[in-house]
C-alpha cells in the first residue's frame, strides 16, 4: 500500500499499516523539498505502476484532503484501522478513512470516503459522518449525530444524541454542541455558541 502525505499525519498512517502487518510500497508528496520519510525515499511523481497500488491519503487538513482526492488519479485504499481500535461489525466504512489507535465506532453508524477517527474518538451508534469528516483525538460524538461534508469537530468536543451539523463546520477543542449547527460556522465553548462563518 501506498501513503499520499509525508507529514506527522502520515506517520499515524505509517503506524496504522504497521499495525495490521501490512506492507508499504511507497510514500508520495507533492512538496518537492521533502526528501525522505522515515526510511522512505519520497516520490514526488509516481508513475503508473504505484499508482495501481491502493494508496492511503494522509493528509490531515480536510480542505486539502478533498483537493488531493479530486485530483489523484491512483487507485483508494479501503478503509484502514488501527490494531487498537474497537469497530463494530455493523457499520459502513467507505474507502480511504482512516481510524487511529484508541478508537471506537459504534453499532450502526455510517462512515463516508475520506475520514479521520482520530486517536481515542469515540462515536457512538447510528452516527452518519459525510465525506471528509474528522473527528479529533477524545472527541466523543454521541448516538444519532449526523454531521456533513468537511466537518471538524476538535480534540475533546463532544456533541449529544441526535444533533445535525452541518458541512465544513469547525468545531473548537472541549466544545460541547448541544443544538444543530448550521453550514460553514465556527462553535467554542460551553454550550457551544457560533462565533463566526468561514467563507464558503
Amino acid at each position: 500500500m501506498n501513503i499520499y502525505g509525508a507529514s506527522g499525519h502520515g506517520k499515524v498512517v505509517f503506524d496504522i499499516l504497521k499495525s495490521r502487518n501490512i506492507q508499504i510500497d511507497a510514500v508520495f508528496d507533492d512538496n518537492q523539498e521533502i526528501q525522505k520519510f522515515l526510511s522512505f525515499k519520497v516520490t514526488h511523481k509516481p508513475n503508473e505502476d504505484q499508482l495501481k497500488i491502493p494508496s492511503v491519503l494522509a493528509i490531515g487538513n480536510n480542505v486539502i484532503r478533498k483537493q488531493v482526492a479530486r485530483r489523484f488519479t491512483g487507485m483508494i485504499s479501503e478503509a484502514v484501522s488501527h490494531a487498537s481500535a474497537i469497530i463494530s461489525d455493523n457499520i459502513k466504512m467507505a474507502a480511504g478513512t482512516v481510524v487511529m489507535p484508541g478508537a471506537i465506532i459504534n453499532a450502526g453508524s455510517k462512515i463516508g470516503k475520506h475520514c479521520i477517527i482520530n486517536s481515542g474518538a469515540v462515536v457512538e451508534h447510528d452516527v452518519q459522518l459525510q465525506d471528509f469528516v474528522h473527528i479529533a483525538p477524545n472527541a466523543v460524538v454521541t448516538g444519532n449525530v449526523t454531521i456533513a461534508e468537511g466537518t471538524q469537530v476538535g480534540t475533546g468536543a463532544s456533541v449529544i444524541p441526535g444533533v445535525k451539523i452541518g458541512k465544513w463546520v469547525s468545531i473548537g477543542a472541549g466544545a460541547v454542541i448541544i443544538e444543530d449547527v448550521p453550514d460553514f460556522a465556527v462553535v467554542v465553548g460551553n454550550p457551544g455558541k457560533i462565533i463566526k462563518y468561514l467563507n464558503e
